[in-house]
């Protein structure tokens, strides 16, 4: 295996008496996709405010591409190249694909929006990801599906050149055709070489994208595994009860 660009050591975080997270470590491999999973309150919303750098764990060690960084707030992660794909999404619905992509970050030219150049730039990250279900990026978001919507908040992301992109339960809500679309795309960006963390409820989803699975336990890591290694009942276990037999953690070979 490939090392971690993204390694989480002993991640500590409390909000007054509530211990959320206790001593997790959490791995994310490049071309691959690790999934988050755990029941609701075992701290995965947490983690991944942690590693966003919108809450500040109190203790514990976070290194990216193999060096030890410090990451005050959002602005120091998205500047490592990690961003996140919320459930909301965060799109404008009276806007069009390309402004949404490029929301606050514009490109100019002197005073005005460079259109053009927006234009050429959303179309290119659109046909690497394969998306052909967008008919022009010149639709408001207020007519796209949901799975749609969902593949231009992806999109967005990628548009960076980020190295790392957390997914949010990006399946949720939606129909089995867009449920389809979102994972093929979810897979296409690992195979690009970026590093991806898929959270989700739906094991079905996660046997079917993920590399390796991680599960939290009442804000501790049950385990890290490969998905080859184990089966849908084993994680299950993971999940309810924080252990099962015969788990062999990520790294352990």
């Amino acid at each position: 295996m490939t090392q971690p660009i993204l390694s989480l050591r002993n991640i500590n975080k409390s909000f007054g008496p509530v211990h959320v997270l206790r001593g997790v470590d959490f791995d994310v491999y490049p071309g691959e996709v690790t999934a988050l999973v755990g029941d609701n309150g075992a701290g995965k919303s947490t983690l991944i405010k942690c590693i966003a750098g919108i809450y500040t764990a109190e203790s514990g060690d976070y290194h990216f591409e193999g060096n030890k960084v410090q990451v005050h707030g959002p602005r120091d992660a998205t500047a490592l190249g990690i961003e996140i794909v919320y459930q909301d999404l965060a799109l404008c619905d009276n806007l069009d694909i390309v402004h949404n992509m490029f929301l606050g970050r514009e490109n100019k030219r002197g005073v005005t929006l460079d259109e053009a150049a927006m234009e050429l730039m959303a179309r290119k990250t659109l046909d690497s990801l394969s998306v052909r279900t967008v008919k022009s990026i010149r639709q408001t978001v207020s007519s796209l599906s949901g799975g749609q919507r969902q593949t231009v908040a992806i999109a967005r992301a990628v548009l960076w050149n980020n190295k790392v992109v957390v997914l949010d339960e990006p399946t949720a809500a939606l129909g089995v055709s867009q449920t389809e679309q979102v994972l093929h795309l979810v897979r296409r960006l690992a195979d690009s070489g970026i590093g991806v963390v898929l959270i989700s409820h739906n094991l079905n989803d996660v046997f079917q994208v993920a590399d390796n699975i991680a599960a939290l336990y009442l804000g501790q890591m049950a385990a890290q595994v490969r998905k080859s290694d184990v089966t849908t009942n084993q994680v299950i276990e993971l999940i309810t009860t924080g252990k099962s037999a015969d788990i062999t953690p990520v790294g352990a070979k």
